[in-house]
């Protein structure tokens, strides 16, 4: 378990995940829940294992309460049809009496369309204010890459905060050539990396087969903004506006970690809006070039070479090792 950072924050999702009266099934920690928003805009967990038989709850469907205000709805089981609601409790056929409750909630922590829990342990450290501040000032464009990959958590941080890879792991779609490293802040659990990457520009004619590239730069300036464990946060200047690629990670399991990504944008022009898709599609075709790399590594390999520029790469390390303290050394370059 110590692996897995208990007491870390982590986003389950955004509620645009989460259509109403649709179950969801996330892991965390090594245990399944059923996910549900109802009417009301409330969003409820449970474990996903219904206490008669152990159906999964989330292949099941919602249903209205029937003794709960207007647009409440409960989860219900696919086997037998018992009926949960969100505290757990059910009523068994043959009878008007709920039950007490016969499954535990998972409690969640809602800040506005973001749905954060700490799996059941006690909170180590604060859930980042920085998802909040986002939703305030960009455009929620959507969420994209959502991946279950057989990965411990420590190796999926390692390659995601990795600024040496861009050139090779991305090089298909971006055609990055080079990164040219600027500077690390080290905040603690939070730091910043800067750095450019000049890509190989596309033919008129390859861009007028896939117009989307027009929108790709001959130098990709970027700023990762990153707050320990959970998240990193890609920040780049494009001709739509500002963009703010919000990256996940969660421990599903020992050697099963999720990630997915949340698009936001500051758009230059709002009938600019439908133009910004494309960077969701730039998106899930970096997380699925990660993913791919994270199965064609020998996780017991002896690490012999040290690149440059490998300080993000520490970051983790230093506070993986030490979590939920913050140690020396500091960092920042």
């Amino acid at each position: 378990m110590r692996s897995m950072l208990p007491g870390a924050p982590w986003l389950l999702a955004h509620k645009s995940m989460l259509p109403v009266n649709q179950p969801l099934k996330v892991t965390l920690y090594g245990k399944d829940y059923v996910l549900w928003q109802d009417g009301t805009g409330t969003v409820q967990a449970l474990p996903n294992r219904c206490p008669h038989m152990g159906a999964m709850l989330s292949e099941g469907w919602c249903e209205p309460l029937p003794d709960g205000d207007e647009g409440q709805s409960g989860i219900v089981c696919p086997f037998h049809a018992l009926q949960f609601d969100g505290a757990g409790c059910t009523v068994l056929p043959g009878t008007q009496r709920k039950t007490l409750p016969q499954l535990q909630p998972l409690e969640l922590i809602i800040q506005g369309d973001f749905i954060w829990s700490y799996g059941g342990h006690e909170p180590q450290i604060p859930i980042p204010s920085i998802m909040n501040e986002i939703a305030q000032a960009y455009d929620f464009i959507g969420p994209a890459a959502d991946y279950s990959v057989e990965t411990d958590l420590l190796s999926m941080l390692l390659v995601m905060h990795d600024y040496n890879h861009q050139n090779g792991t991305h090089r298909d779609l971006f055609r990055i050539t080079s990164v040219d490293f600027h500077e690390f802040v080290d905040n603690g659990h939070q730091s910043h990396a800067m750095y450019d990457m000049v890509t190989d520009s596309y033919s008129w004619n390859e861009k007028l087969r896939k117009p989307d590239l027009l929108l790709m730069p001959d130098m990709i300036k970027a700023h990762i903004e990153n707050h320990f464990p959970c998240l990193g946060i890609l920040r780049v200047e494009t001709a739509l506006g500002k963009i703010a690629q919000c990256h996940f990670f969660l421990p599903e399991a020992e050697n099963l970690t999720r990630t997915y990504i949340l698009l936001f944008a500051q758009l230059t022009y709002p009938i600019l809006k439908p133009f910004s898709r494309t960077f969701l599609k730039f998106g899930q075709v970096a997380v699925e070039q990660d993913v791919d790399i994270l199965g064609k590594l020998y996780a017991d390999a002896p690490k012999q070479i040290k690149l440059n520029n490998e300080v993000g790469m520490d970051w983790v390390r230093r506070n993986f090792d030490n979590f939920p303290k913050v140690v020396e050394p500091h960092l920042s370059k």
